[in-house]
């Protein structure tokens, strides 16, 4: 992967906002309704190219196809894997984390939202619609996406024709993201896990031989400590992260490091997010995934210290940072200067050259919500092209 070697490259984390022809069609189907799958990768590609073109102009150097054809970053493996089965939401089975727009249940699910109930009472509801019942695994676990998969990566090599950018990176689900307590068929988690890592081996080993950068979306890390009730001693935690990062490894096998890039972030939602585990307590475990670069949330004002961690963890050679230097969780647009300010302070403790600026997480939650308003998201997008270019004067001058 192309590296600042003269300057800082921007890049984001992949989500953006869909134009609501494509949502519209993407809510019916996860509604269960049936859709025309020739009408939707015809918007479907108009919206790929829109946003490709917009990236280009704004300036963003490692960009992505805005992950427009899934309803998620993370349900679009409903489709794409075997052995999941959909359900109800009144499923006695399927725990109440995972039952779909019943806030109600799932409002305890969460030592954060426990804590703050009164407020989440109001915002969950309306920043994150009812969404479809999950699937549960009851059955042998195979990949069977490929045709999906294939069409993606089509439909962005032709968007990419005559765009000027540095390089392109395409999402992918990490194994211990899918399906998370929804497993009614393996006999262990850890055979479970591993099941779903030999299955995501296709897609990942497809994303890269298409010429692809492979970014694996593992908010898992971080964020699944608040969901663990109650809390757990951190070193039981520690050791559940270390089996599903060795499920990732096995996914990765094979796949060049300086191929692959590691996204972590700890949850997309806005709110006080006082239980968020410490990246100190978990950056040896995000590090031992085998690959080049490392995206953190590093620009809300939960995390935007941790720069400092790096002034005591060596980063290992060869390796790449790229913090979020702009979050998705405010409405408020960082100055360049501010931009600027955490990119110097990064590029201080690891070197300039092992930095890259992104984004705090993507901007949007699929089909069902955006994060921000695609206007205020291209603003900041603007904002972390204009701070990168004033760091690179001074980092180079």
């Amino acid at each position: 992967m192309q590296t600042s070697t003269d300057r800082i490259l921007t890049t984001h984390v992949g989500s953006i906002p869909r134009p609501e022809s494509v949502k519209a069609l993407l809510r019916a189907r996860l509604s269960g309704q049936s859709i025309d799958a020739a009408q939707l990768a015809a918007r479907v590609a108009v919206a790929v190219a829109e946003v490709t073109r917009q990236q280009a102009e704004v300036g963003i150097d490692v960009i992505s196809d805005g992950e427009m054809s899934k309803t998620s970053f993370l349900a679009y493996a409903d489709e794409r894997l075997t052995g999941f089965v959909a359900t109800t939401a009144a499923d006695p089975n399927i725990p109440a984390s995972n039952a779909g727009g019943a806030w109600a249940r799932r409002l305890d699910t969460r030592r954060e939202w426990r804590a703050f109930r009164e407020y989440y009472q109001e915002y969950l509801p309306q920043a994150m619609p009812p969404s479809a019942p999950p699937s549960v695994c009851q059955g042998p676990v195979a990949y069977k996406g490929q045709a999906l998969l294939e069409r993606d990566l089509a439909t962005f090599k032709a968007a990419l024709q005559g765009v000027n950018v540095a390089e392109a990176f395409v999402p992918a689900i990490a194994p211990a993201m899918v399906g998370r307590g929804q497993n009614q068929y393996y006999a262990t988690e850890e055979e479970y896990v591993f099941a779903i890592a030999e299955a995501l081996k296709t897609e990942y080993k497809t994303i890269v031989d298409a010429g692809f950068i492979l970014q694996i979306d593992d908010p898992g890390l971080g964020e699944t400590w608040d969901m663990m009730l109650p809390a757990p001693p951190l070193e039981e935690y520690r050791r559940m992260q270390a089996r599903n990062i060795e499920a990732l490894n096995h996914a990765l096998a094979g796949i060049p490091e300086e191929r692959v890039r590691y996204h972590l972030c700890w949850g997309s939602w806005q709110g006080p997010h006082v239980h968020d585990l410490g990246l100190r307590d978990i950056v040896d475990l995000m590090l031992r995934v085998k690959a080049q670069a490392y995206s953190v949330e590093a620009a809300t004002p939960r995390h935007s210290y941790e720069w400092r961690v790096w002034e005591d963890v060596r980063l290992p050679d060869g390796k790449v940072l790229i913090p979020g230097v702009i979050a998705h969780t405010t409405a408020v647009v960082e100055h360049p200067e501010t931009v600027a300010e955490l990119i110097m302070n990064f590029a201080r403790v690891v070197g300039r050259e092992r930095v890259i600026a992104g984004a705090d997480c993507g901007f949007a939650q699929g089909a069902l919500y955006q994060r921000q308003h695609p206007t205020v998201m291209w603003a900041k997008f603007a904002a972390l092209v204009q701070g990168a270019g004033l760091a690179s004067q001074r980092l180079w001058r």
